[in-house]
């Protein structure tokens, strides 16, 4: 068997394990969650506040079937959803012909320093075990600009542990702890939401914090 390459910042997280359980169940999750109408209004409102305020490109990571991709370009946003999910991608651009979606992954963006001018990242760090967190959080800032907004969805919890996700096993964290992580990595904290677990929905915060530049 050929050996994986080693990834830049040690990554522990099954990728193709995480890859082949959505890919299982894409037909399902482009169903139920495949539109901005199962976005809050309050974080779509969270996402165009702080990703349509610089000029340059953005990267919606994680991308799913590419709706908030779809959302930025709305905006007027030069967006591009990444996915390592080859059904969801071909999805996005089935869906959104106009748009622009690529396979790859959160640890090695192929994009050249300081380049980019904000990163969305709606859930799509939530199956990543919390010592690869930080690996993952500094190819971030080293793809964007200083000052440039990064924002972040991710269930919350009291304590930081792992839960059964339906797809794949999950992370929750303690908002500030998950600031703490920004921080370290070179971002900076300016806005966040969270709202409690309801009858449908896990408890979840919507962070926004800019790259410092340091």
């Amino acid at each position: 068997m050929r050996p994986r390459r080693p990834d830049r910042y040690g990554r522990r997280v099954d990728t193709t394990g995480v890859r082949q359980a959505y890919g299982a169940v894409a037909t399902l999750y482009i169903e139920l969650f495949g539109t901005t109408g199962h976005v809050h209004a309050d974080d779509l409102a969270l996402i165009g506040r702080h990703l349509t305020v610089r000029t340059g490109p953005v990267l919606d990571l994680g991308c799913g079937p590419g709706h908030l991709t779809g959302h930025l370009r709305a905006l007027g946003v030069d967006a591009t959803g990444i996915d390592m999910v080859p059904e969801f991608v071909a999805h996005a651009r089935a869906t959104h012909p106009d748009g622009a979606y690529r396979l790859g992954s959160l640890d090695d963006l192929a994009v050249p320093d300081h380049s980019v001018a904000g990163i969305l990242a709606w859930y799509s760090l939530i199956h990543l075990p919390p010592p690869d967190l930080d690996g993952v959080l500094a190819e971030f800032c080293r793809a964007i600009v200083p000052g440039g907004p990064l924002v972040v969805g991710i269930f919350v919890g009291d304590e930081l542990g792992a839960f059964d996700h339906k797809v794949a096993t999950a992370y929750r964290w303690p908002v500030d702890e998950f600031s703490a992580r920004l921080r370290q990595a070179g971002f900076a904290e300016v806005e966040r939401l969270t709202r409690l677990d309801d009858e449908t929905h896990r408890p979840h915060a919507a962070v926004a914090a800019v790259a410092t530049g340091g």
